[in-house]
């Protein structure tokens, strides 16, 4: 992954605590990405045409997504909030939000998380400096940081350079960001709290935030929604709880199965066909000619499916030895992805591999072309087989 992009993903990946510390209904959805077909001409990527579109795409995406975000956090039906409250919120709200805060948020975050993607993306990675070298990856572990530093400088003298020019570049975009959120933030937690506190609770939170201690707690209660130690506490936790979805999954299945199907248009009968025609304003005929379609083709998938058991079970008899069948494919398609890679990268290069690496894939190779032609060979029996006895 080039590092620009490599700094992009971090930077939008330290973004994202940021709703969840502040407890705020998002003011923007998220921009969507905007995905360049790489059969189009270079030229007309880099146009200024292509640009103006893209954005113009990116922007409706947007404006998509922030309707179905008011849909889901629809405040039209609120009662209107009583100014002398709002205007003590707001006062809450410049002392719980000072400006700035966002961005010592993200300095807790930023340091940290950053560098670490960067290294772990960057050139002195185990992973990285193995496809480099075609070293194994457990002989690269056994080095220590300062080595790894030190190859990665080989094939890159100038990565540190990189790295701050690239910090230089997108620290002050993402504080720019942050600045710019921080409005719409204040006014939205400061309606919030308008409705949630009476104006006596909010007379007594606004005098202790007046207080030194209320100052210093203002100041930082929400850069410590990022301290290392907080994170740190809050991912230590995620694994239980993933696993206790795991363990419930066969019961969670099971309740999921018990609900009734829905429905398909070949479902339907004549009587519900005419409803849904008259409340979609179209034509019944149109409703019926492609229900008896879906019913068609499904009774002749299932008669095909049906023909077919005999062979499937037969050819998965043949197939006795799926483990190694599928190891073969996995090398195969490995070998093929570095192939493809070797234009890139030179350690894709079975000429720069060791022998011993180069016989070990060459042999799961052919044994993954010979599997492949016996299964085929054997499908192609058992195919037969089934056809004459269905005669």
């Amino acid at each position: 992954m080039p590092k620009f992009k490599t700094m992009l993903l971090a930077g939008t990946i330290a973004l994202l605590p940021l709703g969840t510390a502040v407890q705020a209904a998002p003011e923007e959805a998220p921009a969507a990405e905007v995905v360049v077909d790489a059969s189009q001409d270079s030229a007309d990527v880099d146009s200024e045409a292509y640009a103006a579109e893209s954005k113009a795409k990116m922007e409706r995406e947007m404006d998509a997504a922030i309707a179905i975000v008011e849909k889901m956090f629809d405040t039209s039906d609120l009662p209107p909030v009583e100014p002398a409250r709002l205007t003590l919120a707001q006062t809450t709200m410049g002392a719980l939000i000072p400006s700035g805060s966002l961005e010592r948020m993200m300095d807790n975050l930023y340091g940290k998380m950053f560098k670490t993607i960067m290294g772990e993306m960057g050139g002195e990675s185990d992973l990285m400096i193995s496809i480099k070298t075609g070293v194994e990856s457990e002989k690269i572990a056994a080095l220590d940081e300062a080595t790894k530093r030190k190859i990665a400088d080989v094939f890159d003298p100038n990565r540190q350079e990189r790295e701050d020019q690239i910090n230089k570049v997108i620290k002050p975009l993402i504080s720019e960001v942050l600045a710019d959120m921080e409005p719409p933030m204040r006014a939205g937690m400061a309606k919030a709290y308008a409705r949630k506190f009476s104006a006596v609770q909010l007379t007594e939170l606004n005098a202790f935030l007046a207080t030194p201690t209320g100052t210093a707690y203002g100041n930082d209660w929400m850069a410590l929604q990022a301290d290392p130690e907080v994170m740190l506490a809050v991912i230590k936790a995620m694994p239980p709880l993933i696993s206790k979805f795991i363990d419930r999954a066969p019961q969670i299945e099971k309740d999921m199965k018990e609900l009734p199907k829905e429905k398909q248009l070949a479902d339907l009968s004549d009587a519900e066909l005419s409803k849904l025609a008259k409340l979609m304003k179209v034509d019944v005929k149109t409703l019926k000619e492609q229900r008896d379609m879906w019913k068609t083709d499904t009774v002749e998938a299932t008669d095909a499916m049906a023909a077919d058991d005999y062979a499937v079970d037969a050819a998965a008899d043949v197939a006795a030895d799926d483990y190694a069948v599928d190891a073969a494919s996995d090398a195969a398609t490995a070998a093929a992805a570095a192939a493809d890679a070797a234009v890139e990268d030179p350690a894709y290069d079975r000429s720069n591999w060791s022998a011993a690496d180069l016989k070990r894939v060459e042999d799961l190779e052919t044994a993954y072309e010979n599997a492949s032609v016996a299964v085929q060979q054997a499908a192609d029996e058992a195919v037969e087989n089934a056809r004459k006895k269905k005669k």
